[in-house]
């Protein structure tokens, strides 16, 4: 076991050790307690649970590579899903959490009739089956590079886990986890940030001292067959009408997302759900202020490290993360000159977007606690 694995095996069984001594110390055995936590969250308690919720494989994996490679046409995704909790909390929140139901479709059966019920709980079935597909790939991501299993093998240890979590405590179990779990992620997401920002311009503040790096990181991104990360709608054919449209459907995804929803039945009051759309975005903007700083510094840390290099002298994080398939090397070139996230680009090096942030420490020589 080499030190990387070492310090990884020390903060799973740390923090995965708190959550399960959180979830059955939360154990429930009433149907109020199972479903809305029996409304006795508090605001704050609540605000963290659900940036917990959102921070997951999308935004905590997905969006700083998603803006690496999208450049300023990131942006989408920030003013998307924030977006959507403004919207969330000014109409929906207080209102649902007013009627008293435990769920959407019994709040839309009540409010407006049994078959618009039933569209109700269908659309929500298929919007969270659709969401979770996504979520348990980032799962497998992270157990497939830490763990050294198949990214099948590590769905399923995230479906078992989540299994557990649910079973025991319900809401009220989760809940509580959840607001662990954020203080967790923020922490695990900010300290790389800093670091590589010190490392890389002696400014340890990413959301501010990015800006130094993107001029580099143009005229690199260009050198290697990419739009430059500062030109707007480089990557989009619809222009500014197509980043407001999927501004748009982001917010009004977000806004009607299931699972984020019932967060709001579990406060005490009208009033604190409220506040917890409040507070819940004030914990997020501290990860979506800082996606930006890690896509650009992440991004400049990985074309340094390949620039005029042969494919077989690349960076050891290269082949550390090539056996989850989610980086290929073109070994039949002398020099590695283009880069891309895309499959079926034909680019001489292919990086999976969604490993940017995980592997961002190791892409920026980071020592082996912080790649834990």
């Amino acid at each position: 076991m080499n030190e990387t694995q070492f310090w990884t095996f020390f903060f799973i069984i740390l923090t995965f050790g708190i959550y399960i001594i959180i979830a059955w110390r939360s154990r429930v055995k009433e149907t109020k307690e199972f479903y809305v936590a029996s409304q006795g969250v508090p605001t704050l308690a609540n605000g963290a649970a659900v940036a917990a919720d959102w921070m997951s494989a999308a935004s905590f994996i997905g969006m700083a590579g998603l803006i690496a490679f999208l450049g300023s046409d990131g942006s989408v995704y920030l003013m998307g899903w924030t977006g959507g909790y403004v919207l969330l909390a000014l109409l929906l929140a207080p209102y649902l959490r007013k009627w008293g139901k435990f769920t959407v479709p019994e709040f839309v059966g009540d409010r407006y009739s049994e078959s618009v019920r039933i569209v109700a709980a269908v659309a929500a079935i298929v919007v969270s089956f659709t969401y979770v597909v996504g979520q348990m790939a980032g799962g497998g991501i992270v157990f497939s590079r830490f763990l050294g299993l198949s990214i099948e093998w590590g769905v399923v240890l995230v479906a078992v886990v989540i299994f557990i979590y649910a079973v025991l405590g319900g809401m009220k179990g989760i809940t509580y986890t959840q607001v662990a779990q954020y203080t967790v992620l923020i922490i695990a997401y900010l300290i790389p940030a800093f670091a590589v920002a010190y490392q890389t311009t002696g400014i340890p503040v990413p959301q501010i001292s990015y800006g130094q790096i993107l001029a580099e990181l143009d005229s690199l991104s260009v050198e290697f067959g990419l739009n430059e990360f500062t030109e707007a709608f480089s990557g989009r054919a619809g222009g500014q009408i197509d980043v407001f449209l999927v501004t748009l459907s982001l917010m009004l995804g977000t806004a009607g997302l299931p699972h984020v929803i019932i967060r709001f039945y579990t406060t005490k009051t009208v009033r604190g759900a409220r506040y917890s759309a409040f507070w819940a975005l004030f914990f997020i903007s501290l990860l979506y202020l800082t996606a930006p700083a890690v896509g650009a510094f992440t991004k400049l840390n990985l074309l340094q490290g390949v620039q005029g290099q042969a494919p077989d002298n690349l960076p050891d994080w290269i082949n550390t993360w090539a056996p989850t398939g989610l980086v290929t090397v073109n070994d039949d070139v002398e020099t590695i000159g283009t880069v891309s996230n895309i499959a079926t680009s034909g680019a001489d090096l292919i990086v999976n977007n969604d490993i940017l942030v995980l592997a961002s420490p190791e892409i920026g020589g980071l020592p082996a606690p912080i790649v834990g």
